[in-house]
């Protein structure tokens, strides 16, 4: 499993469906994100993705953590989200088809 590495510019979409993605193969991922517009960014796709997975009964559980990271031979501060999955208390309903405009 990949880190899914998130940045100001990223396409919540895209990393939503990335996350859902790597949680319906291995009901475990890992995101992380530098810089205040990088962790936006990654939190609305957790949101959404917790959207997508309702329809395959999941849910999930996310707990940030820092982690230094080191990028050309600068140490940079990281929040790295830590994702798991498990099933899903409330039922899918098709009202949760509505647009979410992110």
């Amino acid at each position: 499993m990949d880190l899914i590495k998130v940045s100001g510019t990223s396409r919540t979409s895209a990393v939503a469906g990335a996350i859902a993605g790597v949680i319906r193969e291995y009901q475990h991922a890992e995101v992380q994100a530098i810089g205040s517009q990088a962790v936006n960014q990654a939190v609305k796709a957790l949101a959404l993705a917790r959207r997508y997975l309702r329809r395959d009964a999941l849910d999930i559980s996310v707990k940030p953590e820092f982690v230094d990271i080191t990028i050309e031979d600068k140490v940079r501060t990281a929040i790295r989200f830590s994702v798991e999955s498990h099933p899903s208390e409330v039922p899918y309903t098709d009202e949760e088809e509505a647009e979410v405009d992110i």
